[in-house]
């Protein structure tokens, strides 16, 4: 037992070093045909044939002799032999060694090649152990015939241990002869199993080494198979790239796939739509049915009443006609039979004188009665006349049936941007349905807020088209608007109600209050309707060339107020206009007005003016007749002087220089200069910290000028009196000048932080004119150091 577990150990490990080896040692031919030793060789793994399945492996070796192929088989055979000495586990092993070197891939294409050698394969083939090499490009085979005895000496040289297993060699020897004996029998049942693995092991190993994509048979393959298998001559292409363009592939169809489905969603809720419809449409039909029916049913009763007893009348007058004639003739009867009764009796009577008194009586009455004729005819015939029912009204009834019924309530669509004018709309509906339409009645009426809008008057019309255009409406006024259907049926259902607004009318600009400069201009103007409007949009025209009139044109949009501050270019001449915006559209251009950017424009604020000074017609001249009594009883406004005999001009919004002149009287006593929003009305300009002014005044020895604010002014004595008073307003430089404009002389400055934008302002203190230009641009002697 110690013997052949030993035998076990060094099996073990010699096949493990043989493994790990990169090469593995090939013995020598004189070593395998030594001793005596009988080899099993297999045709199968000694033929030319064998090697054309492994086209790859043979590239450098074709070379190589059957002598040396025999050599390897023998030395397989040996170690397939010592493993069924040492009892390993063969099948195991094979299995491995063969995932292990790709035999099993090629396991299938070797039967194909065998062909009718299958019979032998099955009776003499084991698995073998084969082991691949790339850098040489190697194989080996084993065998099932080996001696015990070479099997344990190789065994024994291999692992450089000699003489370890020397005492128990016959022992040896035995049990390999009874192994070897039946390993031949059960062969068959270890090769039929062992080619099962290995074909099933073979599909995952081809599926799992496909590294190209056969382009005509649609598969991945192995490069192996496109040069020396089936796939030769197919086009083939990378396996990276070929997944990339299927995945695109697919992608392509997915995206056509969801374009399907959403155009089947959308045709299947158009077919819900359609259900519907032909719900809705059935329901009016079998309506139209019955209402037509019922007519038609109650004229054909009305019909029949009215012939039933037309002719009950015609049976009572024949009736009461034979009636008549019976009674007649009973009394004719009775007649004739009280004559025939009286005439027997007579021709009884025996007295003649009494005889003929009665006979000559009876006599004329007879004669009498005679001359009467008798009517045997009859006074009706007993039929009845033939009637003829007028059913035209009936079949009018039933052809109606078959007519198109009333159509259904149109759908008037909102309004439209920009489809409005100041005094016209267009308004635009539509039918969907396939009802028959001879026209449509369009009412209309202008929406209130008061209580009373019901009351307003309605307007109709009718159209032929679907949309029509509304004339001699209201500037920005909203209108009511709803729509009827009309054909030979009736009249359909009124729409929903829509409102839609007219644009407005152009505003009007303040032309009075625009403020301009160099490169800015405050534009004002009003709007000319009731209700507000959504925008206002100014178009501004440079003038390049007044002579020809050519003009560039700009737009500002979107300004909501009635206001807009614009910024332009200096020395340039501009024409504005203003347009008023809404859902209905736009406006008409209002009246253009001028800009000139050639220096600062302001206009003169005459709710600030004392009511004791004038401001003539060309606005920039005011003027004072009489100050008696500054304070009044004339009517003031709330921002009006009360005090000294003022006014303010525009607000001047601007940063930057503004040059301005006040053309003077020498007589005049005056105040001139700039104040704040807020200075007070009811004091003297340059009295308080809100006004800086220059101030004249008359003295008996001299003219005298002052330069206020907050009541205090320096000592300055100007010599020639100004006529023509510049004033520049310097922002960012903080600082107001004034100049003698005839004679470019700077008269002071005051140096001051102006927290707020400045008004001009201008007072008379005593009975005279001040005369003011703007639109001046800065001279260049106005320049300080």
């Amino acid at each position: 037992m110690s013997s052949r577990s030993g035998s076990a150990r060094e099996y073990e490990t010699s096949d493990r070093s043989l493994g790990l080896s990169a090469s593995p040692p090939v013995p020598e031919s004189s070593e395998t045909e030594a001793e005596g030793l009988i080899f099993y060789h297999m045709d199968l793994y000694g033929s030319k044939e064998r090697f054309d399945i492994f086209p790859e492996e043979l590239t450098g070796q074709e070379d190589r002799s059957l002598g040396d192929m025999r050599r390897e088989s023998a030395l397989s055979s040996e170690k397939f032999q010592r493993s069924q000495e040492a009892g390993y586990d063969l099948e195991k092993e094979v299995a491995e060694l063969a995932k292990m070197y790709g035999l099993d891939e090629d396991r299938e294409k070797e039967l194909e090649l065998l062909g009718g050698h299958l019979e032998m394969v099955e009776s003499r083939w084991l698995p073998a152990r084969t082991e691949k090499a790339g850098s040489q490009g190697s194989i080996y085979n084993a065998s099932k015939s080996s001696s015990p005895v070479k099997d344990q000496s190789q065994s024994t040289k291999q692992q450089g241990l000699p003489g370890e297993a020397s005492h128990d060699e016959d022992e040896s020897k035995a049990r390999a002869e009874d192994k070897a004996k039946s390993h031949i029998g059960s062969g068959e049942g270890l090769s039929s199993s062992g080619m099962s693995d290995e074909w099933n092991s073979q599909a995952v190993s081809e599926e799992e080494a496909a590294d190209v994509f056969c382009s005509t048979c649609k598969m991945p393959i192995r490069a192996f198979d496109k040069l020396f298998g089936e796939h030769k001559d197919h086009e083939v292409a990378q396996l990276p790239s070929a997944v990339e363009s299927e995945k695109e592939e697919i992608h392509k169809n997915m995206c056509k796939l969801e374009e399907q489905i959403a155009q089947m969603e959308n045709f299947a809720s158009h077919l819900e739509e359609i259900f519907i419809t032909v719900e809705e449409n059935f329901g009016r039909q079998e309506q139209n049915f019955e209402v037509h029916y019922n007519d038609a049913v109650q004229v054909l009763a009305q019909k029949y009443e009215e012939q039933l007893e037309a002719l009950g009348e015609e049976k009572r007058e024949k009736l009461e006609a034979l009636y008549g004639q019976l009674v007649s003739c009973g009394e004719h009867l009775d007649t004739c039979k009280e004559l025939t009764d009286t005439t027997q009796e007579l021709y009884l009577e025996n007295d003649k004188a009494n005889f003929m008194k009665a006979a000559v009586t009876m006599v004329d009455r007879l004669e009498e009665f005679l001359k009467k004729e008798v009517d045997l005819e009859l006074s009706t015939l007993p039929d009845f006349e033939e009637r003829v029912i007028d059913f035209s009204e009936v079949e009018q009834l039933m052809n109606s049936i078959n007519t198109i019924p009333a159509p259904c309530a149109p759908v008037i669509n909102p309004q439209a941007p920009n489809t409005a004018t100041g005094t016209s709309l267009r308004v635009c509906w539509g039918l969907f349905s396939d009802d028959t339409v001879e026209c449509y009645q369009l009412c209309y009426k202008p929406v209130s807020n008061e209580r009373h809008s019901d009351e307003q008057a309605e307007h109709t019309l009718k159209v032929k088209e679907t949309y029509c255009t509304i004339t001699n409406l209201l500037p920005n006024t909203q209108y009511e608007f709803w729509v009827s259907a009309l054909n030979a049926s009736g009249i359909s259902p009124p729409s929903e109600r829509a409102v839609y607004v007219t644009a407005p009318s152009p505003p009007t600009i303040k032309s009075k209050k625009i403020r301009s400069c160099e490169n800015a201009a405050l534009v004002c103007w009003e709007s000319r309707d009731i209700n507000p409007v959504d925008s206002y949009t100014v178009e501004l025209s440079k003038l390049t060339d007044e002579e020809n009139g050519d003009t560039i044109t700009e737009s500002i949009v979107g300004i909501p107020n009635c206001e807009v501050l614009i910024h332009l270019q200096p020395t340039q001449s501009y024409r504005i206009c203003i347009r008023a915006l809404n859902l209905g559209g736009s406006s008409e251009r209002s009246e253009p007005v001028l800009i000139h950017t050639t220096g600062t424009y302001f206009c003169l604020n005459e709710d600030t003016a004392h009511p004791l000074l004038a401001i003539l017609d060309d606005g920039f001249t005011i003027a004072c007749d009489e100050l008696e009594n500054p304070e009044c009883d004339l009517p003031v406004y709330d921002n009006s002087f009360t005090r000294c005999i003022g006014i303010l001009g525009s607000l001047i919004p601007f940063p930057g220089k503004h040059y301005w002149e006040v053309e003077v009287e020498e007589d005049t006593e005056y105040r001139i200069g700039v104040a704040f929003e807020n200075t007070p009305r009811h004091g003297y300009l340059g009295a308080n910290n809100s006004s800086w002014c220059m101030r004249h005044i008359i003295t008996p020895s001299r003219h005298k000028y002052e330069f206020l604010h907050s009541g205090m002014t320096p000592d300055i004595r100007i010599t020639i009196p100004p006529r023509r008073i510049g004033i520049l307003l310097d922002y960012e430089n903080c600082r107001l000048s004034f100049f003698n404009a005839d004679i470019a002389q700077h008269l002071y400055a005051f140096n001051s932080h102006f927290q707020h934008y400045v008004h001009p302002c201008f007072t008379l203190e005593t009975p005279g004119i001040l005369r003011i230009h703007t639109g001046i641009a800065i001279p260049p002697w106005t320049a300080l150091p």
